[in-house]
């Protein structure tokens, strides 16, 4: 065979393998899962794809005569183990191993609100090497996975989504503080952990009401709500 049609037949063993990998992360694609197996379906995606582009590329080398041997050896043999540690002191290898780490041992997860080098927001992707956090002003913070699996993470969500919603608003020290706290009961009434609390005296009472949004998405729309209905309540009352 001519050497032109060797590498042409490289070419299109390696397109193959190309087209093979993006069939296989389309079907995978399509499962909706929770967020933990989410996060670790989401690197076992992108691993099987790297791995099968690089066997295509490797079996496409496997045409040609004069790169045959080496890329039998590394097909066949150890040195693709031997290979795998020795660039696993690279960075891009090393974000890699970190990004697989992260995946199984959850530390953070897809939808996570987190807090790193004092910066908020939500886990949105977690890549081979890179993991995609959203600010609150809808920025996107890059981080290495190798910094993730090695840093402090503030993980305010890795047991419950769950945020804690309040409100205060000042009494005058002349109003009943007990029926004021009785009143404003009565809008938390449905929310078995819902709490009315009298947590200042200096000058005015400070009446603060605690509830619970069910992820920090909804947070200042569940005060906002507070807000709304303690207002009119104290306002029906002639408290405020």
């Amino acid at each position: 065979m001519e050497i032109w049609a060797r590498w042409l037949l490289v070419v299109a063993i390696i397109v193959a393998a190309v087209v093979l990998a993006k069939i296989v992360d389309w079907r995978m694609s399509k499962h909706t899962l929770p967020a933990a197996a989410a996060t670790r379906y989401g690197v076992l995606r992108r691993s099987l794809m790297t791995a099968i582009i690089v066997l295509g590329i490797l079996s496409g080398l496997l045409v040609v005569p004069q790169v045959r041997a080496i890329a039998a050896g590394l097909l066949a043999s150890s040195a693709v183990v031997g290979l795998v540690v020795g660039l696993a002191a690279q960075r891009p290898l090393a974000n890699f191993v970190a990004g697989v780490v992260i995946a199984f041992t959850q530390p953070l997860r897809l939808g996570d609100t987190v807090t790193v080098d004092g910066v908020e927001g939500v886990v949105e992707e977690i890549g081979l090497t890179y993991t995609f956090i959203k600010t609150p002003d809808n920025r996107r913070l890059v981080i290495p996975n190798e910094k993730l699996a090695s840093d402090t993470i503030l993980n305010s969500t890795i047991v419950s989504r769950e945020k804690l919603a309040q409100v205060s608003v000042q009494v005058p020290l002349d109003k009943d503080l007990d029926a004021v706290v009785d009143l404003l009961k009565t809008e938390t009434a449905g929310d078995p952990r819902a709490a009315v609390l009298v947590t200042g005296l200096n000058g005015t009472a400070t009446v603060t009401v605690r509830s619970w949004a069910p992820d920090a998405a909804e947070l200042d729309a569940v005060e906002s709500d507070l807000r709304r209905r303690v207002a009119r309540r104290l306002r029906e009352q002639s408290v405020l």
